[in-house]
């Protein structure tokens, strides 16, 4: 029997490819940046609507059987909190623009009181402000019916990337669904760098002489104050860290070696592999937008296959 999903801050669809090759059929989508719709569009064959800002929701939304939600990560991660802080400018909850779009997927929870649902964000906002952001958080999930489980998942044993996310499932009624039941792969199956790399790549890719010696020289000088601050070199058999949006910049989060050469950046097809968009060597999912674009999209999105196992053990009570 298919289920119905609503699929909130979508993305470029990371949250919504494994439930709808679980049967799910998604009847709404909501995405405020139109580039990143414009990859949803160009990957998902879908007809349903299609809303620009959850704000305007106030908790409408078709009838659905489960809720995905990857909402703003910004206002909670460690980067985002203290980039903030230096500038004055309020975090967490506080934060209008991004920090209350959590309340978004609350309103549709208590309107439409679909089966369940699955929320995605950073490993940080379990600890943002001691706890009490995460707790309020829980404490209203529980107060509208579901039984809410979380768990934080580590990338690393699905795609060559240490990427740590928490995941909050709830569910109203009976069901079945543990986190402790998600399949982690063993550790002989770990993926590496090489795995996902192109054969062949573009010059371009490769680092400028100027932007090479510029973050050479910025590593040494943060190295000279005790931190560890600077790009970070990886060869094919190595599990680089966390990807992020601003990727797009220079690359210095992971860099490719290259044999006589300036080391690269990934390119766009690697960074769908490197989230599991595509298979180690596949080529499927389609880029339709700029280099630029396409970096901050993968470096937004969450890793395909942790929702794919977690969607495996949902799906059983859908």
């Amino acid at each position: 029997m298919r289920f119905r999903y609503v699929d909130l801050f979508a993305g470029i669809g990371g949250m919504s490819i494994p439930f709808r090759r679980r049967g799910g059929e998604c009847v709404l989508v909501c995405e405020r940046d139109a580039k990143a719709r414009q990859t949803y569009s160009a990957n998902h064959a879908t007809s349903c609507e299609v809303v620009e800002d959850a704000n305007t929701l106030n908790g409408q939304t078709p009838d659905h059987d489960l809720l995905l939600a990857g909402f703003p990560c910004q206002p909670f991660s460690i980067a985002g909190v203290s980039k903030r802080n230096a500038l004055g400018r309020p975090n967490g909850f506080d934060c209008v623009d991004q920090g209350n779009l959590f309340f978004r997927a609350a309103e549709i929870l208590e309107r439409k009181r679909p089966r369940a649902f699955l929320l995605e964000n950073v490993k940080h906002l379990v600890k943002h402000r001691k706890g009490q952001t995460f707790g309020v958080m829980l404490e209203v999930l529980r107060s509208l019916g579901y039984e809410v489980q979380w768990r934080v998942i580590n990338s690393e044993p699905f795609v060559p990337q240490r990427r740590e996310r928490v995941f909050i499932a709830g569910f109203r009624g009976k069901h079945s669904f543990r986190f402790s039941s998600v399949r982690i792969p063993p550790a002989a199956k770990w993926p590496t760098l090489g795995d996902i790399l192109e054969t062949e790549v573009d010059g371009r890719y490769t680092l400028t002489d100027h932007l090479w010696r510029y973050l050479q020289d910025y590593r040494k000088k943060h190295e000279a104050r005790g931190n560890g601050f600077g790009y970070k070199l990886f060869g094919g058999g190595d599990v680089p860290g966390t990807m992020s949006a601003r990727y797009y910049k220079d690359g210095a989060e992971i860099l490719v070696r290259q044999e006589a050469s300036n080391p690269r950046r990934l390119t766009p097809r690697e960074c769908a592999r490197l989230m599991g968009f595509d298979a180690p060597a596949a080529s499927r999912f389609k880029i339709p937008v700029s280099d630029v674009q396409a970096y901050k999209q993968f470096g937004n999105a969450v890793v395909v296959p942790v929702v794919a196992t977690i969607a495996a053990q949902m799906a059983k009570d859908l």
